[in-house]
């Protein structure tokens, strides 16, 4: 047999010890890049992020090899030099948290064993590991139910894919010999894009979208709607924790006015989900339980490293169509003799022990110190919102702050005519970004007066971020640099210079 190829092994005997020299490599340059970056972006803009990355990462497959220490230490320096660290409180633009260190190192563990979780002899412990924290989660959205179950996926795209799955999947099956009638799907408008493409995906009619006020589904809109479909299977989709505003629709009347019409309840809490970690803010989502399937997604709230997706439902019962059988992995003989039966736990085969990590987080924090983080994003948020409305020059969207989602805007903004004022919103956002001062997010919501305007988003993930006014000390100076210019450029335009024409938003 070959000697070996000079690539050692992550796991085994002797892997350890070569994970521990490289990963010496990798975390001494994530500490200098970090450094060198100096700030929650890298600067330039993305002509210059492609030419440093290029300069350091190709040929990526060169005819020989430069080694691995060489090309960890080129790559990563590349990818971390070129980030967008979650971890700089400034880095506010997405639901995308800061791992935990403790997360990220089971990560590690879980890469050098490689488990793949669709069958039990290719991962005997992470598979008992993964239904340890399903049951677990399960529980926790379903308290009072009987049977809850989890299936672990890649985020809540695949959990909202896999819920309209199981859901057309009861509707078909029928409750009697009436005639097939496909499942529709009612939902928000404010709901996240992967309803939508779940639907199409699985042949569905395209959903029924209900009218929202102020962010949340408007109950008597959804009453009006089902009473006008006239019968048939229906899943209504709720929203716990909207991906531009953080709003959460009104759950116990969603859930009794499609209990009226005989629909069934999934709700979208790939944001808000964690809120039930606290005892404080549970109460919030009040009415979740009475879903038949929730989402749930860990890197957002979480602080999981990506992918950490949840789809938890109440009854065990609902999966059974997910079940299938191939003999290579879950012969029938195999199963009856006690091996766990893998397959049917996701949509996916071939699946990395994301669980091991979650696992691993709750079992360090337990709830009580998983609830201070999420409190602690929360208390933030409200604090920035009150840091926000103490600025003159900037102004917070009325209501509500949404879980740990703040929309505001420079002032400068509201002195124009609406086209020109959301061009000076959107220009501070890409001048910071290009500057590689703040990654600050964008959403398009309605203000006070019920226009539709452009927001900053701040979206408050790190669960360790104190002060955050020096975000607002550079969204006040380039707000003023870009009314300026857009004075300017409004001044050249009525002399017919040919300035610039004013950034159109998309309805």
């Amino acid at each position: 047999m070959s000697a070996g190829t000079g690539a050692p092994l992550a796991g085994g005997v002797h892997g350890p010890g070569h994970l521990r020299t490289l990963t010496a490599v990798v975390l001494d340059t994530l500490e200098s890049a970090a450094r060198t970056r100096g700030g929650p972006l890298p600067a330039g803009g993305p002509d210059e992020v492609a030419r440093r990355t290029t300069a350091l990462a190709a040929p990526v497959l060169p005819e020989e090899g430069i080694g691995a220490e060489a090309a960890l230490a080129d790559l990563v320096r590349a990818v971390a030099e070129g980030a967008a660290d979650p971890a700089d409180p400034a880095c506010v633009a997405h639901l995308h948290c800061p791992p935990l260190a403790v997360a990220a190192a089971a990560e590690l563990a879980g890469a050098a064993l490689n488990p793949s979780m669709d069958s039990w002899d290719q991962a005997p412990a992470a598979g008992v590991i993964e239904g340890l924290t399903t049951a677990a989660l399960a529980q926790l959205v379903h308290p009072d139910a009987p049977a809850p179950d989890a299936l672990i996926t890649s985020g809540g795209t695949e959990s909202n894919l896999v819920a309209l799955l199981l859901a057309r999947e009861r509707a078909a099956a029928g409750p009697g010999p009436e005639p097939y009638m496909p499942l529709r799907v009612v939902t928000g408008a404010n709901a996240h894009h992967s309803v939508h493409r779940a639907a199409w995906m699985l042949g569905l009619p395209a959903p029924t979208v209900v009218a929202c006020h102020d962010g949340r589904i408007d109950p008597a809109a959804l009453d009006r709607t089902l009473a006008g479909l006239g019968g048939g299977p229906v899943l209504v989709v709720a929203t716990a924790g909207t991906t531009d505003e953080g709003r959460i629709d009104p759950l116990p009347e969603i859930a009794r006015i499609a209990q009226r019409y005989g629909a069934e309840l999934h709700v979208d809490a790939a944001y808000g989900g964690p809120l039930l970690f606290s005892e404080r803010l549970a109460p919030r989502l009040a009415g979740l339980d009475r879903a038949v399937s929730v989402t749930l997604d860990l890197h957002k709230l979480g602080w999981q490293p990506v992918a950490a997706g949840v789809l938890a439902v109440a009854d065990t019962a609902l999966l059974a169509p997910l079940s299938l059988r191939a003999d290579y992995l879950n012969a029938d003989d195999d199963t009856e003799a006690g091996l766990p039966d893998l397959l049917g736990r996701s949509v996916r085969t071939t699946r990395r022990p994301d669980a091991l990590k979650m696992a691993v987080t709750f079992r360090a924090l337990g709830r009580r110190g998983l609830s201070e983080l999420v409190e602690h994003c929360v208390r933030t948020a409200e604090e920035f919102g009150r840091a926000v409305d103490a600025r003159p020059a900037l102004r917070r969207r009325p209501g509500a702050i949404g879980i740990s989602t703040v929309l505001f805007r420079p002032v400068v903004a509201d002195e124009r005519e609406a086209e020109a004022g959301d061009a000076v919103v959107a220009e501070v956002r890409r001048t910071l970004l290009m500057d590689g001062r703040a990654v600050l997010g964008r959403a398009v919501a309605e203000d006070g007066d019920g226009r539709r305007r452009l927001w900053l988003k701040a979206t408050l993930l790190h669960p360790a971020a104190a002060d955050l006014l020096p975000l607002l000390d550079l969204v006040t100076e380039a707000a003023e640099r870009a009314a300026a210019a857009e004075d300017g450029n409004s001044r050249s335009a009525a002399g017919g210079t040919g300035a610039p024409a004013t950034e159109r938003l998309s309805p």
